[in-house]
């Protein structure tokens, strides 16, 4: 039974053959790679991440060719690869899309299908252009954080009142606190949303003018 597992390859690959191959595959991996820069809009970019794509693109499609259509080979492969642990956190749900994306063009340049390959960067590639970069299906929100530091002057007027209700289409107070106790300056944190995103820099200047220091307006977990 094992004689006749290990009998199961029907094709070899030429020179040219394998050489095409891993060529596709490096190409698709270079634009994949170049995709996920266009796309990617989180915090902390790695750029190991980025060389890794391309390179598991072009191991897979190098995987694909040693298997070919050998059964004993496909299972020896799963085995030595049970013994691999890996142990990186992913911190973006679109990079396993990607490293998904890599295998699957991996393994079709390793068979050949280059017409497949082509066709499926440009339908994925387009699909998640548009996805990240348009606002039909990720509209663009205007809900912030706003967090500065202010000192009453005991009177019990909030001058930074008047920009809020200014710039501001709601705004609900979620923190006050005491920066320390050798002064009576606040730190005061809000939940806002805003009437014009984009005028967030003519907001922020107007905001410490009435006195606000350290004035910070946050979204997706980044400072503006």
């Amino acid at each position: 039974m094992l004689n006749d597992l290990q009998q199961i390859n029907v094709f070899s690959l030429t020179l040219m053959e394998i050489i095409s191959n891993l060529s596709m595959a490096l190409t698709a991996g270079i634009i994949l790679a170049w995709l996920y820069r266009k796309t990617y809009k989180g915090a902390g970019y790695a750029a190991g991440f980025v060389g890794s794509i391309v390179l598991l693109t072009i191991i897979t499609a190098l995987v694909i060719m040693v298997i070919g259509n050998n059964l004993a080979r496909a299972f020896g492969l799963v085995g030595a690869m049970s013994i691999i642990r890996f142990r990186t956190a992913v911190k973006d749900v679109m990079d396993i899309v990607y490293i998904f994306f890599s295998l699957a063009v991996g393994m079709a340049s390793g068979v050949g299908y280059f017409r497949l390959v082509i066709v499926g960067l440009i339908f994925i590639g387009i699909t998640t252009w548009i996805i990240f970069n348009t606002r039909i299906i990720n509209p663009r929100k205007n809900e912030y954080l706003l967090q500065f530091t202010f000192q009453p002057n005991g009177s019990g007027d909030s001058p930074y009142q008047e920009v809020l209700n200014q710039y501001c289409r709601t705004q609900k107070l979620i923190n006050v606190k005491t920066v320390d106790e050798y002064s009576n300056n606040l730190d005061m944190a809000f939940f806002v949303k805003m009437k014009n995103p984009d005028k967030y820099n003519e907001f922020i200047k107007k905001l410490s003018k009435t006195g606000a220091n350290s004035v910070n307006l946050f979204y997706d977990d980044e400072a503006i």
